[in-house]
């Protein structure tokens, strides 16, 4: 986490890391900031512009489309890698992401999937569009990624961050393709390299949650409704949450009690999975039984134990 650069400060950074940088004149008050706040900024994300052509693509980046006004980034890597400054301060380039990726990036360790789109990411994240067809086959040269590591490298030096703070928009927002053409794992291991660092290994395997079948039907049957006093088991809340996610259950009542409303849910999961009877000692009386409570793990990633 970090107030964004000076414009001035941003472009001796560049310098100061080798970078070829052309100046658009306007650049440096090129931007959407009466659109919403720009920064704190967490990290530097990269994309390519499905373009062709130098002169074309900083047109495009510096106006933008219709739909989505310029400017499209802070700056545009070429292929001959310099680096047209287009814009500074808030760009319409990151869109909306995942909330999960934004902690990971901020707590600079390796990224979950992309996989729901709602945090503001023009506002947190440095942004480089590289001119690039991104249809896989447009090569990239050594110079425009000598360029992407340089630059990348230099913010990262200036904000003290490692190379865990740069991304693509592909990690970003689910169904985004780019950069395509280069792995974003090889370019962060070269910032690693740049800055004297080591770049953080994989995610360890999740270990999934195990759920006691006895004491899950303890739970159950100590429902006020039903005979005894309520037992409270943690592993009612991993059940609910799976009951939550299949609909069955309100959110509302992801307790970790097994209440009347869990009853119900479980008791229609349990016809779902092909059983019937909802009177108490029937099949389906939600009560959990292994075959139902296993394919439910089975779908949401608990084990079921004796």
């Amino acid at each position: 986490m970090a107030t964004p650069l000076t414009d001035a400060r941003f472009l001796a950074a560049l310098r100061d890391e080798g970078v070829t940088v052309v100046e658009l004149d306007g650049w440096r008050t090129h931007n959407r900031n009466s659109r919403g706040p720009w920064g704190p900024v967490h990290g530097i994300m990269i994309h390519h512009t499905v373009t062709r052509g130098t002169g074309n693509t900083v047109r495009i980046v510096w106006d933008g489309y219709e739909g989505l006004p310029g400017p499209l980034c802070h700056g545009m890597i070429a292929k001959d890698g310099r680096v047209h400054l287009i814009g500074y301060g808030r760009a319409n380039h990151a869109g909306l992401g995942d909330p999960d990726v934004l902690a990971a990036v901020i707590a600079e360790r390796p990224l979950p999937t992309d996989d729901e789109a709602t945090v503001d990411g023009n506002r947190h994240f440095y942004g480089f569009e590289c001119e690039n067809y991104g249809d896989g086959h447009d090569p990239w040269p050594d110079e425009q990624l000598l360029a992407i590591e340089r630059t990348a490298a230099a913010l990262c030096r200036a904000h003290g961050w490692n190379a865990a703070s740069v991304i693509g928009h592909l990690e970003w927002q689910p169904g985004k393709p780019d950069p395509r053409g280069f792995t974003m794992a090889s370019m962060r291991d070269r910032v690693a390299a740049r800055l004297g660092h080591s770049t953080p290994g994989p995610l360890p395997q999740p270990t999934k949650p195990k759920v006691s079948l006895s004491r899950l039907i303890e739970a159950a049957r100590s429902n006020p409704q039903m005979a005894g006093t309520p037992v409270t088991y943690a592993g009612v809340i991993t059940v609910e949450a799976a009951l939550v996610d299949e609909g069955l259950l309100a959110k509302r009542y992801q307790d970790g009690h097994y209440g009347t409303s869990t009853i119900t849910a479980m008791s229609e999961w349990q016809e779902a999975c092909g059983f019937r009877g909802r009177e108490p000692g029937q099949p389906a009386d939600g009560i959990p039984g292994r075959t139902s409570l296993t394919r439910l793990g089975a779908k949401h990633s608990f084990d079921v134990v004796a």
